[in-house]
């Protein structure tokens, strides 16, 4: 029998063709209709080149020794799917299931070039040794191209067609790679395949009861009510896409939920994936929908700043978690927008495993206009070849709509359906919190004095040297919030902010003669704009992007219950280094109300045309000449949502702090995950002056903050060395 793999604990062996046959059943499971065919062929090729003499040594006598197994599988299917596009995705797909999809390369590549061309050059094919036992054991049918090629129905142009190609690469990548884990993982450790499972009948009746629970009888209220109403009168409306554009203060959280729910149990959907921009919106919507489901709904929650050992959960129900994030096996996710569009367009096999889950979904994206311009084309066209090819459904929330249907016809698939749930926005005026007044140039000094002469105030600025110097300059109940500070002490700042609010006003409930010791003034960078539930008598917002500035707005006067609410529009006089500013400018000349929809809409159509040569760029097909010249690999390494020209920098807070870097300290490595939430960000060339200082040491990789003088709770880094990092 050859040997595929040996569990150490019991002796046991698996053949290759079991882990082959049980691999490939799986796989051809979680397929789509038209792939199926395919992905059960290219699994049963994945590991043949485990047939070789040298590779049963290795596992066999346990030899430390390197024998590629990969491209075995990967030249073998060359041979038997023929020429098109069933042999390139599963040579693609074989040859990188360990260590990633890799470039397709050029005809001239060798080996050392590890491209997929240089792999299968005749000189590489050359070094393998006999693997043909396969036949003897594994019954490999050759496979139809043409059910594949009618997945290409609907691309429009050649760019289109190599994005398909790449999109169904690394979606047949992720059947085969999770396929191969569980397997591999039920065989050598017992662990079983397991699944988070929600009773989406008992939570539809629960979201309905904590809605029947509210009040309708302001205007707002009713206003909520029949915007609501809207999106529950096309709940049986079939589309790909719908958009759902409703104010701040709408109830867009449990709309959208209620929608996604009726929809899946309509169409039989198997999971409802919820995806937001920031982690911070993430522990609030998590909340409300722990709080409304209880035990209807195992919830996963998939982010970067989440450690599931810091929740009080028992040690089998973390091993859960842990076992299902790697491959989003929930039937409701919330996650971040991240984490989910590098899960499809990364390359290896730990975030590409879990794509094959986002099929037969209801997807709603969160605060959907945040899809950063230089990556738009490529989430859309992600959305689009989910929803048209893997029979999902996703629905874009925002209260800043831009005009998607175009932009998708634009820069997607023009076939795509879109429905738009609200189209009779009348009532949104019955959402604005407070007018939005342009008050022009201002000095610090200026702005400082002017925010101090309310009840309760926040200024938000673009620039965390900013925030710092402000904040300098303010007096009385005065807190700063910015990425200088650890994740731990901005919580711990915007609890206390809380407690000040509503002590404010339980004490002065119509904030007048309020005692110049309790007036509060909150001074932070961008990251307060949403997701924080925060209550201010008036805002401040620095010239920037309009989306922004509204963002900030809905700060002010969050219940509406105060008139004459103000968000004051300031500017420091600085020459603007991004076109949103000067947008924005233009607008504020153009409309008296820069919340209306009309403006909205035309921010986002200037926005877009400014940007399309930059929107057109990012995309896989570029430098494509044919779909063995697919870069994988490299389009990765460039795919980023988020800037990473920024450095983590743990600092010690707290007692749980100082042990984890102090396990990094003598061991290298501790528990980065736990860590995250005492680590703050720099740039670079800020990191650069805090080694030329000698306050940070790396140890195991990561950057630790070895003289706490530079950090204060409060303040974040660099207040005693300001010229230095601001």
């Amino acid at each position: 029998m050859k040997i595929s793999h040996k569990n150490e604990e019991t002796g046991e062996e698996q053949s290759i063709a079991e882990h082959c046959k049980n691999t490939a059943e799986t796989a051809k499971n979680f397929a789509i209709p038209q792939l199926k065919q395919l992905v059960y062929n290219m699994s049963l090729l994945h590991d043949i080149g485990k047939y070789q003499e040298s590779f049963q040594k290795k596992i066999l006598l346990n030899k430390k020794i390197r024998v590629d197994h990969s491209t075995c599988g990967a030249i073998e299917a060359g041979k038997l799917f023929e020429s098109g596009v069933a042999a390139a995705i599963a040579q693609y797909c074989i040859a990188g299931h360990h260590t990633g999809i890799p470039d397709g390369g050029t005809a001239a590549d060798t080996s050392e070039d590890k491209t997929l061309q240089g792999r299968l050059s005749d000189s590489n094919v050359k070094k393998f040794e006999d693997y043909s036992d396969y036949n003897n054991e594994l019954d490999v049918r050759s496979v139809d191209n043409n059910s594949i090629v009618s997945l290409f129905k609907d691309v429009k142009d050649k760019n289109d067609s190599f994005e398909c190609f790449a999109f169904l690469t690394r979606y047949c990548f992720s059947c085969l790679t999770d396929a191969d884990s569980l397997d591999t993982a039920k065989f050598c450790t017992g662990r079983e395949d397991t699944e988070l499972k929600s009773n989406f009948e008992e939570c539809l009746k629960k979201i309905n009861n904590r809605l029947s629970s509210f009040r309708c009888v302001t205007d707002l209220q009713k206003a909520r009510s029949v915007l609501q109403q809207q999106v529950y009168d096309k709940i049986k409306t079939d589309s790909k896409i719908y958009l759902m554009n409703m104010p701040t203060g709408s109830g867009k959280t449990l709309c959208s939920m209620k929608f996604a729910l009726e929809r899946a149990l309509k169409t039989g959907k198997r999971r409802i994936i919820y995806v937001i921009p920031y982690n911070s919106i993430i522990d609030q919507t998590v909340a409300v929908f722990e709080d409304i489901f209880g035990e209807s709904a195992e919830i996963l929650r998939h982010q970067s700043s989440f450690c599931i050992d810091d929740s009080d959960r028992d040690e089998d129900y973390k091993t859960l978690i842990k076992n299902v994030t790697e491959n989003w096996n929930a039937q409701i996710i919330v996650t971040t927008s991240v984490q989910f569009f590098e899960s499809v367009y990364k390359n290896k096999r730990n975030r590409l495993r879990k794509m094959h889950n986002m099929a037969d979904s209801i997807i709603i994206f969160d605060e959907a206009h945040l899809m950063p311009v230089e990556y738009l084309q490529p989430c859309l066209r992600a959305v689009s070849f989910i929803t048209k090819l893997l029979g999902s459904e996703a629905v874009f929330l925002t209260a800043t709509m831009p005009n998607f249907e175009e932009l998708i016809s634009k820069y997607s698939l023009p076939s795509t359906k879109v429905e738009d749930l609200v189209q009779d926005k009348s009532r949104f005026s019955a959402f604005k919190k407070g007018e939005f007044i342009n008050i022009g140039d201002m000095s610090e000094e200026q702005l400082v004095a002017r925010a101090g002469g309310n009840p309760s105030a926040l200024i938000v600025v673009n620039k965390r040297a900013t925030a710092a110097e402000l904040y300098d300059m303010a007096v009385g109940r005065k807190f700063h919030l910015s990425t200088y500070m650890t994740a731990y002490d901005r919580k711990r700042t915007i609890d206390e902010i809380k407690r000040e609010l509503e002590g404010l006003y339980r004490d002065y409930p119509d904030l007048t003669d309020v005692p110049e010791d309790r007036k509060i003034i909150v001074i932070s960078t961008s990251l307060i704009e949403a997701g924080v539930d925060l209550d201010f008598h008036t805002v401040y917002r620095e010239l920037t992007g309009l989306d922004s500035i509204l963002q900030a707005g809905g700060r002010c006067n969050r219940e509406g219950k105060r008139k004459n609410a103000r968000i004051c529009i300031f500017d420091f006089g600085e020459p603007p280094k991004d076109a949103r500013v000067n947008i924005t400018k233009g607008l504020l000349e153009e409309y008296g109300d820069i919340s209306s929809n009309e403006c909205i809409s035309e921010y986002y159509k200037r926005v877009y045309n400014f940007s399309d040569e930059q929107i057109k760029k990012n995309t896989i097909a570029d430098d494509c000449s044919g779909i063995y010249n697919v870069a994988f690999s490299s389009y990765a390494d460039k795919f980023k949502m988020i800037d990473d020209n920024t450095v983590s920098v743990a600092v010690e807070c707290d007692s749980e702090s100082r042990e984890l870097i102090e396990q990094l300290r003598n061991t290298g490595y501790t528990n980065h995950r736990k860590l995250q939430k005492y680590t703050f960000s720099v740039y670079n060339y800020e990191l650069k002056k805090l080694i030329e200082q000698g306050v940070v040491t790396e140890y195991g990789g990561l950057w630790c903050l070895t003289n706490n003088d530079y950090y204060e709770s409060d303040k974040g880094i660099g207040f005693e060395a300001k010229d230095y990092y601001c």
